[in-house]
């Protein structure tokens, strides 16, 4: 819609609609009530559950300010409720005919990084690419600044500001909202008549169609969590009458399960009433504690969370101890668990399948005894539980059915409240009366062997603490501090290698987000001049990697300052996740492009020292799979661990680069400078034995599809033959005979003992014919796919590939086969046949003699 204007070169707008959007405690209630001059929103510790419109007249003029609740810095998009989305996408439809401007508040006291960019471009993704020419920055605690403009502000701030305030086409404010005053209310309305005149009148209008999509989701979510509610309700009424056939529980006992920063421990304080600051530490052990809610004396178990959406795989084995362990704590065993979940953060199946892994540590039983608690309430708002549970989709609603349709939800921040608490007692004592009154029973077996397993560890861990003393105390002899070090940084993707350069140089110089190029940076740290290197990571999983990525990775070899080398490969590892057979493949996959003799010169650097806890490092490794003990002794017993959330703290510098002076001296001061030109050569050979691999791959797949077709077709036959011979039978014993002793083929109706007459017949007959039928349709099917499939392996573009890929794809081919036919074939000791890649590579593939085989050796 666009009004009719005048050339001129601003407008006056008699109403002016304002939407404030942003992330939390960024103060935009604060900055509404500035502006509308009134207090109208509630600001300081109570947060915006729900949009909320106000108006006022201002300077004459009819101003309506939509207040919008605040989305979480930490969060990705992903990351967020499917409800909060959706009603993201409406709240321009809470001033219509719609917002002249969008206000999107920034804080100037907290630094803008990579991921608030992230954050709030995909929130923008929300509403269109248009909304852009509607924004405006409106910065708040302009008294930060100080001396400084708000123009030097944005340019010390770095590219992450920059970028925002160029999508916004330079269109930004600054609000003091202590001060109040009017005249920055005056400045503001004004920027919003120009952007208005530069629209050309026109604001941003709501799409009808996606309005009436999501209202009518909307409706329906309700509905359905009504539905929920009522069922709820009628199973805790068949409960409570169970309840008053049970004698009176003097003792409840729980173990609080879950993922990380969900509120565990939080529910723990709520439940016994605990109000003492937590230190925000995470949980470490299982730990039973014991208290009382009136009369009734509780045991309650806190437990170490695992990552959210993270498998049970990617847990580190002491932290499965723990939970495993945790109902032993408080025996004879628990009546109820209680499965926290955070209500203000999305839940998909990718969670869903975290939570089922790890529960089911504990055995298939634990969910009869599982209650899902739902914390952080207050987030909320107006909308109930059960609309959550509806409108995030299947996964949480499959959750809260496998735990019986049983789920409470708490306010840890109202924890006064002990209605609360006391309807949740009441859960749990239904649940129990549901049991018939059973608790969990604890394995004991399971228990002991983890007893018996940590004995293991500290003797393992005593032995290779002995074994790096002796070790270092050797090298410490000749070595001597060096005047200059040159790290290159290895590892996979989110390994947290360039926060640890960070560290390592004392200043942010690399971004933390996902890097795809090598950088180099450098700085004089405890007298040294030091150069850290920062790669690209790796991925997790080998077939997603590239040529052009390997290449980009080896490149980090030639940006050393000291043609020399590098004193160290410090190869990144986290200690908050598990070190198995994946990622030692894809580590084994990268290092091998290097020179054999890189191990002589890499030292496993461990980062997430806070995940430690009390743990020693040797005992985490000596806990964790035996792929990380292979690391750790491929690189000849070399590691350190980092805590990249204490910087401040020198020390773990310091004894970084002596463990480094150390092993130079190990290897008689010779740094490692590989020969480049092997290196690409080995990534070249690396990708052509992965075509090949695709080829016999494809060549397998298809004998398969051909081999399923050879047999229903066979079977196709069989039957026809079987009802040719039924149409010539003159009775049913003719028929049976031919389906037992010819066919020996159990088809549906056949098998079933038969009556004699002609009905029958027909019957039989009609059902082979339809069982011939749905097999002319599979084999057209498989015999299309097949074509198709060949086709795809000869000529790339019978699938509709551009002449572009085709060229491309039958390029790769040629290419594949001309190597192979360059390839040279031996002979080994078992007289099997050998295709010798370079010498260099580190692969071999062996081929038995009678060719049906190909074994290609290291890689799945």
């Amino acid at each position: 819609m666009e009004n009719d204007l005048v050339e001129r070169e601003s407008i006056t707008l008699s109403e002016v609609r304002l939407v404030l959007i942003g992330e939390r405690w960024a103060g935009k209630s604060s900055s509404g009530n500035t502006i509308l001059r009134n207090d109208r929103f509630e600001c300081g510790r109570t947060r915006t559950a729900q949009s909320e419109m106000r108006h006022e007249v201002v300077e004459g003029r009819e101003l309506i300010v939509v207040d919008v609740p605040g989305w979480s810095s930490s969060l990705s998009l992903s990351e967020i409720p499917e409800g909060d989305k959706q009603r993201f996408k409406l709240n321009a439809s809470k001033c219509p005919p719609g917002p002249n401007t969008f206000l999107l508040v920034i804080p100037i006291d907290t630094a803008v990084s990579a991921m608030t960019k992230k954050t709030v471009e995909e929130h923008m993704k929300l509403l269109g690419e248009r909304v852009w020419k509607h924004t405006m920055v409106l910065f708040t605690c302009g008294n930060y600044l100080g001396g400084k403009t708000i123009e030097q502000h944005i340019e010390s701030e770095g590219e992450s500001l920059m970028w925002l305030i160029e999508r916004c086409k330079n269109r930004y404010h600054v609000f003091e909202n202590k001060d109040k005053s009017l005249s920055q209310v005056t400045r503001l309305l004004e920027k919003v008549d120009e952007m208005v005149w530069q629209n050309k009148g026109r604001f941003y209008e709501v799409d009808e169609q996606t309005l009436h999509i999501i209202e009518k989701k909307h409706r329906e979510v309700a509905e359905r969590a009504k539905q929920r509610a009522r069922r709820s309700e009628e199973q805790r009424q068949q409960m409570k009458a169970l309840i008053a056939e049970m004698k009176t529980i003097p003792k409840l006992r729980m173990v609080l399960l879950g993922s990380r920063g969900v509120g565990k421990t939080s529910v723990g304080n709520t439940i016994l009433g605990i109000k003492e600051q937590e230190d925000g530490k995470r949980t470490a052990h299982s730990v039973g504690r014991q208290g009382f809610v009136g009369e009734t004396e509780i045991a309650l178990v806190d437990t170490p969370g695992w990552w959210k959406g993270f498998p049970e795989c990617d847990t580190p084995e002491a932290i499965k101890e723990e939970v495993i362990r945790s109902p032993s704590l408080c025996l004879p065993g628990p009546q109820v668990f209680l499965l926290v979940i955070d209500a203000d953060a999305s839940f998909n199946g990718k969670h869903l399948d975290a939570v089922k892994s790890h529960m089911e540590l504990l055995g298939e039983e634990v969910w009869r005894h599982t209650i899902v608690v739902f914390t952080r309430g207050d987030w909320l708002g107006t909308h109930t539980i059960e609309e959550y549970i509806e409108g995030e989709g299947e996964a949480l609603q499959s959750l809260v059915e496998q735990c019986g349709n049983r789920y409470h939800v708490i306010d840890n921040k109202n924890a006064d409240d002990g209605t609360q608490i006391t309807e949740l007692l009441n859960k749990i004592t239904e649940t129990l009366a549901g049991n018939g009154c059973d608790h969990f029973v604890p394995d004991e077996k399971i228990f002991d062997a983890i007893e018996e397993k940590r004995m293991k560890v500290k003797e393992g861990a005593k032995l290779r603490q002995s074994q790096v003393k002796a070790q270092r105390r050797l090298c410490k002899e000749s070595s001597k501090e060096l005047h200059a070090l040159t790290f290159l940084m290895l590892g996979q993707k989110t390994f947290g290698k360039s926060a640890t350069g960070n560290t390592l140089l004392r200043r942010e110089v690399f971004p933390t987000c996902q890097n795809e190029f090598c950088q180099v940076e450098q700085g004089e740290v405890d007298a040294r001049a030091v150069t850290v290197v920062d790669t690209p990571g790796w991925w997790k999983d080998p077939s997603k990697s590239t040529e052009e990525m390997d290449k980009e990775i080896v490149r980090g070899l030639t940006l050393s300052p000291s043609p020399s080398g590098f004193h160290a490969v410090l190869l990144v590892v986290p200690l908050d996740l598990t070190f198995r057979e994946a990622q030692r493949a894809a580590l084994e996959e990268h290092m091998k492009l290097l020179d054999v003799s890189v191990w002589k010169h890499t030292m496993v650097l461990f980062t997430y020292g806070d995940k430690l806890a009390d743990q020693s490092i040797e005992e985490h490794i000596e806990s964790e799979h035996e792929a990380l003990r292979w690391l750790i002794d491929k690189c000849e017993n070399r590691y350190h661990v980092v805590n990249n959330l204490k910087k401040s703290d020198m020390s773990q510098v310091t004894q970084l680069f002596e463990k480094v002076e150390e092993m130079v001296a190990g290897n008689s001061r010779q740094l490692f400078c590989p020969e480049m030109s092997e290196i690409y050569l080995n990534i070249d050979d690396k990708f052509k034995r992965m075509q090949l691999k695709n080829v016999l791959k494809q060549r397998l797949a298809e004998e398969y599809k051909r081999r399923e077709l050879e047999m229903m077709t066979s079977f196709k036959k069989t039957l026809l033959e079987l009802q040719a011979q039924i149409g010539d039978s003159a009775t049913g014993t003719k028929s049976k005979s031919l389906i037992g002793d010819r066919t020996k083929l159990k088809v549906k109706g056949i098998g079933q003992k038969k009556k004699d007459g002609k009905d029958k017949e027909e019957n039989i007959n009609s059902k082979i014919s339809q069982e011939i039928e749905r097999l002319n349709n599979d084999i057209k099917n498989k015999s299309s796919d097949l074509r198709l499939s060949s086709l795809d392996y000869l000529f790339p573009t019978f699938k509709g590939e551009s002449t572009t890929d085709r060229k491309t794809s039958s390029s790769q081919f040629e290419d594949v086969l001309g190597w192979l036919a360059s390839v040279e074939i031996g002979t080994n000791e078992e007289n099997q046949l050998t295709l010798n890649f370079s010498q260099t590579s580190g692969y071999r593939s062996v081929v038995p003699h009678n060719g049906l085989e190909f074994d290609t050796d290291e890689y799945p």
